[in-house]
């Protein structure tokens, strides 16, 4: 686990030992570590790819064609493109009357939920990452205690230090992987966020437009 490591520098140990030592609770750790990371890497390849596909220019010209009342030029121009806002308004363009809002809406949202895959599972892990990592805690704090509780202090130093050292690493290897995982799920529902805000502010042009718009011409 990537949050091991420098707590294995600050205390001369290999992360393979400090695994060993965190106690049992350092797999479902290992597990919910893994899973972020797999989540984050998927969402940053997808940014990625959505970054390069945005084309602002073109959907400012089936802007221009549809205040010009020509939905259907817009469509055209749309229809093979990858960029989301011109998807959307590709699709909404092919319904006419009430139909389009209601078309908008939900092209938009099929939009939006390509954005939040993910966001729930990394939640999740952001919130089991120290709540495992506290009942990390507590079973190396009862292994300290039992220790305690025979009575024999000096003959079960080690285990008592053991349970001391479970409880610490399972607490900062939790810790550690829900503040690393905050910074991308942060950054992931600020890129949600932008592209709300994009089609929000490209459905209200659209909207404006055609009802400023004169005759249209018919979709085909």
């Amino acid at each position: 686990m990537t949050s091991s490591l420098p707590l294995a520098l600050l205390m001369g140990r290999s992360p393979l030992e400090l695994f060993d030592r965190g106690g049992v609770m350092m797999w479902p750790i290992l597990f919910v570590s893994f899973v972020a990371v797999t989540v984050v890497v998927e969402r940053v390849i997808f940014l990625v790819r959505e970054k390069a596909t945005r084309d602002p220019g073109l959907v400012e010209k089936m802007l221009d064609h549809v205040g010009r009342g020509d939905p259907a030029g817009a469509v055209r121009l749309g229809g093979t493109s990858r960029d989301l806002v011109a998807r959307v308004l590709a699709s909404a363009l092919t319904h006419h009357g009430p139909a389009l809002a209601g078309a908008l809406l939900r092209a938009a949202n099929r939009e939006l939920a390509r954005y939040q895959q993910g966001l729930a599972v990394l939640d999740t892990c952001i919130t089991a990452a120290p709540l495992l990592g506290l009942l990390g805690t507590v079973t190396g704090m009862m292994n300290t205690f039992g220790a305690l509780g025979t009575g024999d202090i000096a003959a079960n130093a080690g285990q008592i230090t053991g349970g001391v050292g479970e409880a610490l690493i399972a607490t900062w290897c939790g810790l550690g992987i829900a503040i690393l995982c905050l910074f991308p799920y942060n950054v992931l529902n600020t890129r949600l966020d932008e592209a709300r805000h994009d089609l929000s502010d490209a459905a209200s042009a659209l909207e404006v437009l055609l009802k400023q718009a004169p005759a249209t011409a018919p979709l085909s």
